[in-house]
């Protein structure tokens, strides 16, 4: 595979003079299309999500079943995710959470679109956000995988999507000098931070196969 790498850490000298203003910083074209594609796809994942969760609670108001079109066979079973108690782990549907910060993802990646530059506590702030979202989704694969015994393909995407932009905003921050690092992490994720999310993808979709193995085209 054939080095990639997204260069967004500022390189515009800062102003001279008495007062020392915080530093801003944007991100390159690359990342914020990133973000946009990421947000996009988690998006349209909790809004799939979303409207199968009312049409299950509809159709159940009517007496009747409805089954999601994601729903394979019983271990590729949305409905039997969406309607376990893990997918409502606030009081409220799961993909309602992803509606908002989704969104906000988009947002930050059409601001950089536009030559946006944030300070250092925004994007710390953006990147605890996503360190969230990246352990919240590792609790629902493990409640998936082990408690439900089935897999949401929908859930899935928003994984995969979650995955990548934590890593790309965590290589943003420590590549910045936002978070602490020695030179040599700073050089593996200025070339290399593709590695990761691969990986940690991977290391997914081996414990899925492990777990279930030739089940999931039953």
């Amino acid at each position: 595979m054939s080095k990639t790498t997204i260069n967004d850490v500022s390189t515009e000298p800062q102003p001279r003079g008495t007062a020392v203003e915080p530093r801003t910083v944007g991100g390159s074209r690359a990342f914020a299309l990133l973000l946009v594609i990421t947000g996009a796809a988690g998006l349209l994942a909790a809004w799939v999500i979303t409207l199968d969760k009312f049409k299950i609670l509809e159709a159940k108001a009517r007496g009747e079943t409805f089954t999601p079109s994601c729903s394979l066979n019983p271990i590729v079973s949305c409905g039997s995710v969406m309607e376990s108690p893990q997918a409502s782990a606030f009081g409220f549907p799961n993909p309602m959470l992803g509606l908002v910060t989704y969104g906000i993802v988009i947002c930050v990646g059409m601001s950089l679109l536009a030559r946006a530059r944030f300070p250092r506590w925004y994007w710390l702030t953006f990147n605890a956000g996503t360190l969230f979202g990246v352990i919240f989704c590792a609790w629902l694969m493990f409640q998936s995988l082990y408690r439900i015994n089935a897999l949401c393909l929908w859930c899935s995407l928003a994984w995969v999507a979650t995955i990548v932009m934590f890593w790309y905003v965590t290589s943003f921050n420590i590549r910045n000098g936002f978070l602490p690092a020695p030179d040599g992490l700073k050089r593996f994720f200025a070339e290399f931070t593709w590695v990761l999310p691969v990986t940690h993808v991977g290391i997914i979709v081996m414990l899925i196969l492990t777990r279930w193995g030739s089940q999931l085209w039953a």
